[in-house]
């Protein structure tokens, strides 16, 4: 049986298993260039939580089997995809008139970065080799000469050698390099951000930079700071405390069960999601686009949510778009098609700041019924049909 049949079918079974014990399920059970095995296995890493993800490049580095140069290689890619770029997979092993790359990563900007995956800097590495990859590539008119760059993916943090290596040569301003610790790091803070401007910065700090001036990096860091910092300040949104008798009871407490919403749906809709940002999930064919908030229930049962432009934009962009409003709990999740929730905005009430603005989701309950309440003058929904039973 195919692996992604095994993850729909028992995906507890192989969450519990080792990384090498997975491959060993995969059709001819032996990563090979052009294999069935290969296919199955890179199927499979589209599907999995990054948690997951980053479990398999851990026991890649730390067990030794026989393929876990070449399953590491795989699941670096998968991060690469997660980060946003257009992944091309190299081959495991170079062959004549082949370029032997690890990784084609193509981002939205422009950028083109071939990758190379090393388990270890024990060794000294061919940058030589490598540059050849990416000259052949220039040749080929695959990549662009001064919009493409070498990411060196090393399985250890502790790379002095290595750097020491790449400043000596005649390739530093081409090569950058990175741990798959970091890596991986970098994919999970992209998946707590929603701006779209920090997205792209994040990815662009695998893109080789002149660092006399380091704003780029003070930029990033402070970014994510505002971000988090926004995330905490925006109500949930906004609750009219004139009317509670304790004032001193925080208008905003941090809710956070979105994972638990998504597995409910993921089974509601018989599809894998994965996570993008923080609120943002899709198929891993990226067909389907659910962006997910949660609340806690407030005074006079009701729930809270913003929604944003830049969500706006990634639901008319899918295929399939939802919504999905956890309400207290993953106990009530609504999940609405964007066809029909972006009807309402119009009769939302919306809270403009200096550099955004965003639209208020006011939800309240019922007894058995979810209404979607909007301004004077527009009518209140029905929401108790979105519900996932």
């Amino acid at each position: 049986m195919p692996l992604l049949d095994l993850w729909g079918k028992s995906r507890t079974d192989l969450e519990g298993k080792q990384v090498q014990q997975i491959i060993a399920i995969a059709g001819s059970e032996k990563l090979l260039d052009g294999g069935d095995a290969s296919k199955e296995f890179r199927d499979f890493l589209s599907h999995v939580p990054s948690a997951l993800l980053a479990r398999c490049a851990a026991e890649c580095l730390n067990e030794k089997f026989e393929s876990g140069g070449l399953a590491l290689q795989d699941v670096v890619n998968q991060v690469g995809r997660r980060l946003g770029f257009q992944v091309e997979d190299g081959r495991y092993r170079g062959s004549s008139g082949q370029s032997g790359y690890d990784g084609l990563w193509k981002s939205s900007l422009g950028e083109e970065i071939i990758v190379e995956v090393k388990t270890t800097d024990a060794y000294r590495v061919a940058l030589d080799a490598i540059a050849e990859y990416r000259k052949k590539l220039i040749q080929e008119a695959k990549v662009v000469e001064a919009k493409s760059s070498i990411l060196i993916v090393v399985g250890r943090q502790d790379t002095g050698d290595l750097e020491a290596q790449i400043r000596g040569s005649r390739h530093a301003w081409d090569i950058r390099l990175i741990s798959v610790d970091s890596l991986i790091r970098l994919m999970i803070l992209k998946e707590t951000v929603e701006d779209p401007q920090m997205l792209k910065k994040i990815a662009g700090v695998l893109v080789p930079q002149e660092f006399t001036r380091v704003d780029g990096i003070i930029d990033l860091v402070f970014s994510a700071a505002e971000e988090v910092r926004q995330d905490v300040e925006e109500p949930e949104v906004q609750e009219d405390l004139s009317r509670r008798k304790d004032k001193k009871v925080p208008q905003f407490v941090p809710v956070d069960f979105h994972a638990a919403c998504i597995r409910r749906i993921e089974e509601s809709l018989n599809r894998s999601l994965l996570k993008q940002t923080r609120a943002t999930y899709s198929s891993p064919d990226g067909a389907v686009v659910v962006v997910c908030a949660v609340s806690r229930a407030h005074a006079r049962e009701m729930y809270w949510y913003a929604f944003h432009p830049h969500q706006k934009e990634k639901l008319e962009a899918a295929i399939e778009g939802y919504v999905a409003y956890g309400c207290g709990s993953e106990k009530i999740v609504l999940l609405i098609p964007f066809k029909d929730f972006t009807g309402w905005l119009e009769g939302m009430w919306i809270t403009q700041l200096e550099n955004r603005f965003y639209w208020h989701v006011s939800i309240r309950q019922e007894g058995e019924k979810l209404v979607l309440r909007r301004k004077k003058g527009f009518d209140e929904v029905d929401l108790t049909k979105y519900l996932v039973r």
